[in-house]
């Protein structure tokens, strides 16, 4: 299986980073954004790291705009709106595209290396009922979509968006990867 650590994304500032820096610590890489339904997951998401970072874990944000353009603004809009509304101290990084043709190398190895999801509920469901075509696997289906990377690198699981940050299936994957 492919490890994440080879890849070399931007923090939200636009420096190059090697995300083998994340090396030994289980990883929840989430495509966020600012202006979705699901978008209050930043609290849950923050918690949970407030929660957990002591133990060597880490949540990793990726903005994306893919979906509806729901991330329309610019890197450093995106960081105030976090810091400002949900007080995020984790990592975030330059935006990105998580589907697709341009779909950034980290979001390939993720979705190839886990190609359905945890939990895909009612919630793919009103989308459909919205008018929209959501993604079919392995292509991130919407915003706040999340993979669990153990500490080795490994993508060990995946979750679907409307599963939230405090769903026993994600506080216990962490939790046993954590054990490791």
């Amino acid at each position: 299986m492919a490890s994440v650590y080879n890849i070399l994304v931007n923090t939200i500032q636009g420096q190059p980073v090697d995300l083998s820096q994340y090396e030994g610590k289980v990883l929840l890489i989430v495509n966020v954004a600012s202006k979705c339904g699901l978008t209050p997951q930043y609290e849950g998401l923050q918690k949970l790291y407030s929660e957990k970072k002591q133990q060597g874990f880490e949540i990793l944000g990726f903005p994306s705009n893919d979906f509806l353009e729901q991330e329309p603004g610019s890197n450093e809009e995106i960081e105030q709106f976090c810091s400002v509304n949900y007080q995020v101290d984790f990592p975030l990084f330059a935006k990105v595209p998580v589907v697709g043709e341009d779909k950034h190398p980290l979001y390939e190895t993720l979705t190839n290396a886990i190609p359905e999801r945890i939990g895909e509920g009612p919630w793919w469901k009103d989308l459909v009922d919205y008018g929209l075509t959501p993604n079919n696997p392995p292509e991130v289906l919407w915003n706040f979509e999340k993979f669990l990377v153990s500490k080795t690198g490994e993508v060990v699981a995946r979750f679907a968006p409307d599963i939230t940050a405090d769903d026993a299936r994600i506080v216990d994957a962490i939790n046993a990867e954590l054990a490791k």
